[in-house]
């Protein structure tokens, strides 16, 4: 039987070749292969990791719940067609619901853009033993905006705040903002869902081609795929710039999407073990006051029912 230290030291080898080493320069198109998939040869096999990986994922959420210490903030960014809402429909698909929320970030309103670019993603983040996922998230900022600068006239921005260096200041005020996070116990994993050009294609093309889909597409999606090396350069630029020991990136190979939520799957519950929240412990009055109760519990039992079900399974204690 694989013990949870075996289950995390596989884990850690599976996760560490999408992992963005703090202070590298990345290339996307050198560094990181969209299909790649780490010698899972085949999508049953996939579906079998995928399942581990969401047991594990609901195990340490209800100690994350429990011991009400750290919170957890997942990020993913994507290009269209990534895979962003299929990952987070298939990796939480285990977990206790009440204790996840998932924020999207779209267009920002009248009342957002009267605030710093950083105000309406602060407003969104978990609470302490809750898991937050950012559907898109902050680093929109450096992203959109800089592939598209013209966003920038809508954020009401001083002249100074657009001088020279704005992009390494954001990445810095984004890094030092993560790291405030971190340090009261809210733990940030961010992940890039890489997809390649032609696979972004084919997906577009079946987003036409069944109906069911149509309402996924706009014409707008295809028209963005004009700026791909753009966003090939902003991505790469954001991944060396804000990959940290304390908020770390993970380039996640999405041609393949059952291989995605696999990796993604495994990052998280990563981040998840790295915390090894836990069960709080009981004081002896309160044990106590529980064996009273379970003692009165066990006399009103009714005629020809076991007195305590659970313990006449064998499972008391566990």
């Amino acid at each position: 039987m694989v013990t949870r230290e075996q289950q995390a030291k596989r884990i850690a080898k599976f996760i560490k070749p999408l992992r963005v080493k703090p202070g590298s320069k990345v290339d996307l198109a050198r560094d990181f292969d969209p299909a790649f998939k780490a010698g899972v040869q085949k999508k049953k096999d996939g579906v079998e990791l995928l399942q581990t990986g969401i047991e594990l994922l609901a195990d340490y959420q209800r100690r994350l719940a429990a011991q009400d210490t750290y919170g957890v903030l997942m990020c993913l960014q994507a290009l269209d067609a990534g895979g962003k809402d299929g990952t987070i429909r298939h990796v939480m698909s285990g977990v206790n619901p009440q204790g996840v929320h998932v924020a999207g970030f779209k267009v920002p309103s009248a009342e957002e853009l009267d605030h710093d670019y950083l105000w309406r993603y602060a407003r969104e983040l978990p609470r302490r033993g809750d898991i937050g996922i950012f559907n898109r998230s902050h680093y929109e900022e450096v992203l959109v905006t800089r592939v598209h600068p013209e966003i920038l006239d809508r954020q009401k921005l001083p002249p100074e705040a657009r001088r020279k260096g704005m992009w390494r200041r954001r990445y810095h005020e984004i890094n030092e903002w993560e790291r405030h996070l971190s340090d009261n116990g809210f733990k940030v994993v961010k992940l890039f869902l890489n997809l390649s050009k032609e696979e972004q294609r084919a997906r577009f093309l079946r987003r036409i081609d069944v109906p069911e889909r149509n309402w996924k597409f706009s014409a707008a999606d295809a028209r963005e795929r004009e700026h791909w090396d753009d966003y090939q350069r902003a991505f790469s630029r954001m991944l060396s710039a804000t990959s940290t020991e304390w908020a770390p990136w993970y380039v996640i190979p999405a041609d393949r999407k059952w291989f995605a939520r696999i990796c993604a799957a495994a990052v998280l519950a990563h981040t998840l073990i790295e915390i090894d929240p836990q069960y709080p412990e009981v004081g002896e009055q309160q044990l106590h006051d529980l064996e009273v109760v379970r003692k009165e519990l066990i006399e009103q039992a009714p005629k020809g029912v076991p007195a305590d079900p659970y313990a006449a399974n064998g499972k008391r204690g566990k």
